[in-house]
């Protein structure tokens, strides 16, 4: 493919964007009624499935309505709770720990900063664009999980190189210059429905794909 300039690239990726709101209208795939339950349930789907996590916190959220009803947790009930979601060692003591220091540090509200938020126990920028955008609107980036980074790199979006330690930090700087920030939320969660739906890591089903005809690696893995 010849060399793409910026701005060639930056209509792309808005076209791309376009289509992809169009196939899928829907933000976020969990369930959650305010920003704290968002964190807990983004932190739960960490290498497990929104369905299964849905289904942990339907239970979940009658358990434990407050975030001090998690900070007061006993740890392996907890552990037991949210067992079915995978690593749930690490899982209980981030959740935990995080609502400990809500309710130290910030009146027992999730803060609507990157940088406070990016303190807390187990919130890293992919958690905290979640939060930040589908929680309290606010677009602060574009969160990057394993679909976006592969849908990126197969849509040359990026300028990123595929190797065993992807920078994924490069990979949301390069999409959020080449996409206004109205299109970051909602970019972020359709590329992992299209990642999940289409664009499958071994076989991508490429007839049919809403983007084919943008993507310059068409049927690469």
């Amino acid at each position: 493919m010849p060399r793409e300039s910026k701005a060639a690239k930056a209509q792309r990726a808005r076209e791309i964007s376009r289509r992809l709101r169009e196939r899928y209208p829907n933000e976020c795939a969990l369930e959650f009624s305010n920003p704290w339950e968002l964190l807990v349930a983004t932190i739960l789907s960490a290498q497990c499935t929104d369905e299964r996590v849905n289904q942990v916190t339907a239970d979940l959220f009658i358990k434990y309505p407050t975030v001090a009803d998690y900070a007061s947790a006993d740890p392996e009930q907890f552990s037991a709770d949210i067992y079915s979601t995978g690593f749930y060692r690490n899982k209980t003591k981030s959740i935990l720990g995080a609502a400990g220091e809500l309710l130290e540090r910030f009146d027992g509200e999730v803060p609507p900063s990157m940088e406070q938020m990016l303190t807390l126990p187990g919130v890293a920028r992919k958690t905290a664009n979640v939060v930040l955008g589908t929680g309290f609107g606010i677009p602060s980036g574009i969160a990057v999980d394993t679909h976006v980074t592969r849908l990126a790199l197969r849509m040359g979006l990026t300028s990123a190189q595929k190797t065993k330690t992807i920078n994924t930090d490069r990979i949301e700087q390069d999409l959020m210059e080449v996409l206004p920030a109205e299109e970051w939320v909602h970019f972020g969660h359709a590329m992992i429905w299209h990642g999940r739906r289409v664009c499958d890591a071994r076989r991508p089903q490429c007839e049919g794909c809403p983007v084919d005809d943008l993507c310059p690696r068409r049927g690469v893995k």
